[in-house]
């Protein structure tokens, strides 16, 4: 057994990052200005979008976009169930109904024959989510969107350098919503990015994500601007700040790295369990793509053990592991259970993997011996609880 804990997840974070922050602490300027300038330029180049809009976080994209396509009361948003919760609560903050869409039993992403099938005549758009980094099945998203006149808003809070059929996530005709939390791909602390093509789209979010103030504050203040501004509208405070982005800075040349550091983990993995019966490993969608490996998600089928996954994960701990829980289904969740019930049978596929579904350790500066030691650990559990 491990003699220190393996983190279910830790930021990769060099000098590089550290002496950035330290430069914006010793500059004087540490909130929104000209590093998140560069990192969103930066990562707008990356990703193939011609706008982008760096925030506080994903939620906050989340919000700001809804707000910005004028979606609220009476509308209906159809998204999947395997998520996080922010991306369901956005849609009820903002008035909206959300209605949820089975997912596809391998890839936990959304099932695309699913939603066809919740569309109405108050759908105003569907978000699908690129569930652990793996990119959902757009193209037919996209001709349902195209058919029914929907938006389509890409929760990729999982797929910095996700790939679908060539092109990176961000590059196509839809809003594409980043996040840079510490358990992401890349961090900024906190963050996130919302991508779009839609120039107006992105302006209303712009604006709405500093007070509806017509000149940010670093514009008005630095030695080329003026100090003089307008309020075209209300609205929030979900600017991103120097001192974030000048860890995204550095950050961002090194994600194709990274990436490729948890492929070899992902495969280390897939080799090592593929034939333990206990276990559903994740699959792979058929079409062409490139898995960013957010997360390693496997499922515990209880059925064959006589522990929960609650347990298993107590287990897990006690071998010095650490692991996550990604996730439990919106429908799980008591708020949800109370307010917008919906019975597992219509949801069978997300109600089982809600109950044990869960999150291995997956970061680059993983070795290949703490691996071994995370399969050990599976093993030694599934050989002690196997009915």
């Amino acid at each position: 057994m491990r003699t220190d804990f393996l983190p279910f997840s830790k930021p990769a974070l060099g000098d590089e990052e550290i002496n950035e922050v330290v430069d914006s602490l010793r500059s004087g300027w540490i909130t929104t200005g000209p590093k998140v300038k560069r990192f969103e330029d930066a990562f707008k180049n990356y990703v193939g979008a011609p706008f982008a809009v760096p925030l506080s976080s994903a939620t906050a994209g989340l919000h700001l976009t809804l707000l910005a396509l004028k979606i609220g009361e009476g509308d209906e948003i159809i998204t999947t169930p395997m998520t996080f919760a922010s991306t369901v609560s956005m849609i009820v903050l903002s008035g909206a109904t959300p209605v949820l869409a089975d997912i596809e039993s391998g890839t936990l992403n959304i099932d695309v024959a699913r939603v066809a099938e919740k569309i109405t005549s108050r759908t105003r758009a569907i978000i699908p989510v690129h569930f652990a980094g793996q990119s959902s099945d757009l193209d037919p998203l996209f001709s349902l969107a195209r058919l029914h006149n929907l938006s389509i808003i890409e929760d990729a809070a999982h797929a910095a350098g996700t790939e679908y059929k060539g092109k990176r996530i961000g590059s196509f005709d839809s809003v594409s919503i980043f996040s840079f939390h510490p358990n992401k791909n890349i961090t900024t602390g906190e963050g996130g990015m919302v991508c779009t093509q839609d120039e107006s789209l992105a302006e209303d979010v712009s604006l709405l994500k500093f007070h509806g103030m017509s000149r940010e504050a670093w514009k008005r203040f630095a030695s080329s601007g003026s100090p003089n501004y307008d309020i075209m509208l209300p609205g929030y405070k979900y600017n991103m700040m120097d001192i974030q982005a000048a860890i995204g800075i550095h950050q961002l040349p090194r994600l194709d790295g990274f990436i490729n550091r948890r492929k070899e983990i992902a495969d280390q993995y897939n080799r090592a369990l593929e034939e333990v019966q206990e276990l559903s490993l994740p699959l792979l969608a058929p079409y062409q793509q490139r898995h960013a490996w957010h997360l390693y998600t496997p499922l515990i089928k209880t059925e064959l053990l006589t522990i929960d996954r609650e347990q298993f994960m107590s287990e897990l701990k006690a071998h010095n592991i650490g692991s996550g829980l990604h996730y439990k289904a919106i429908h799980h969740h008591a708020w949800y259970r109370k307010n917008m019930p919906v019975d597992d049978s219509e949801l069978p596929n997300a109600s089982y993997a809600s109950d044990r579904i869960l999150s291995l350790p997956l970061f680059p500066d993983m070795t290949d011996s703490d691996v071994d030691d995370v399969v050990t650990a599976v093993f030694d559990i599934i050989k002690k609880f196997r009915r």
